[in-house]
């Protein structure tokens, strides 16, 4: 039987009973859906999951996005399932190297945004038994909440840009990437798009603060020096240690999260030679916003 075991903290939870390689009944992928807007991060600890296994439990949640990276288990090849290694084969990466970025929502610099990211612990560093490579996350939900109430109010209706390039400059400049700079194709292929600064979360109906670091660049109805002190005001609070959760991770842990009611960043404590392995899908908020989806799914869960 199912169970959600709440962390106690201001994010996570822990889901047993069920076995992510078979199959779930709609009662209980919709109270995994019900517990993952509540608590924005989800562990399944001891799953023992193929490529194939790890692609049909995302892809529940919405469209997967595709990956440049292809991973291969046998004959079959999952182009949506990506890998996050740092292990290195003659001098190249296998699949794209991790813990590389700070504080972040995937996707948000889509017009489509980000919904999920699921990941599969595979290899987990460790240094004298102790698990190293931890993910860590803030609760875009609960931050709203405490903003003052003048800046609620004068923040609400107000859209940001986000910005692919801000990423890449920031690794290029701060992370000594190697990368050259964007090319006029890459900036067309990935324009700057505009979203609300407060969401409200599709699950839960309560408010979010959509505005992180990696890619938010202008509050749009500010003036420039305005939107910069916001900007700056907006990642500071939200990274308030009351909003703050860390997952320590273990071998066979699937951990899936939330992108509208978190923020996140990989912990990069571990060296070269301590190797991190995972497979990844990132899924898209192609279903979550659709009734169709939305309420058949919670209404199995009981509610």
């Amino acid at each position: 039987m199912l169970s959600i075991e709440p962390a106690g903290e201001i994010l996570g939870a822990t889901v047993r009973g069920a076995d992510l390689a078979q199959p779930l009944s709609a009662a209980d992928f919709g109270r995994i859906l019900l517990a993952l807007g509540q608590h924005g991060v989800l562990r399944f600890p001891d799953q023992t999951l193929d490529i194939g296994d790890v692609k049909r439990f995302s892809e529940l949640f919405g469209e997967i996005q595709g990956n440049p990276i292809r991973a291969v288990d046998g004959a079959q090849a999952y182009p949506e399932v990506g890998i996050l290694s740092n292990v290195k084969e003659n001098g190249a990466y296998i699949g794209s190297p991790d813990a590389g970025q700070d504080w972040h929502t995937d996707m948000s610099y889509r017009e489509t945004i980000g919904f999920v990211n699921v990941l599969y612990g595979i290899r987990i560093p460790r240094r004298h038994g102790v698990p190293l490579g931890g993910t860590e996350f803030a609760n875009t939900q609960a931050a709203y909440e405490a903003l003052p109430q003048e800046i609620k109010a004068r923040l609400e209706g107000m859209t940001v840009t986000h910005n692919f390039e801000k990423f890449w400059e920031h690794m290029r400049r701060d992370k000594a990437s190697g990368r050259p700079a964007m090319t006029d194709e890459q900036r067309k292929r990935r324009p700057p798009v505009v979203h609300p600064v407060f969401l409200t979360h599709p699950i839960t109906g309560r408010k979010v603060l959509y505005c992180n670091e990696g890619y938010a660049v202008r509050i749009n109805e500010l003036p420039e020096a305005e939107s910069d002190a916001m900007l700056d005001y907006l990642f500071r609070h939200q990274l308030d240690m009351r909003f703050r959760y860390k997952h320590d991770w273990n071998e066979n842990d699937l951990l899936i999260w939330d992108h509208l009611g978190t923020i996140h960043r990989a912990i990069a404590d571990y060296g070269p030679d301590e190797i991190r392995l995972m497979r990844r899908c990132q899924v898209m908020a192609t279903k979550v916003f659709d009734r169709a989806f939305l309420v058949p799914a919670l209404e199995a869960a009981g509610v």
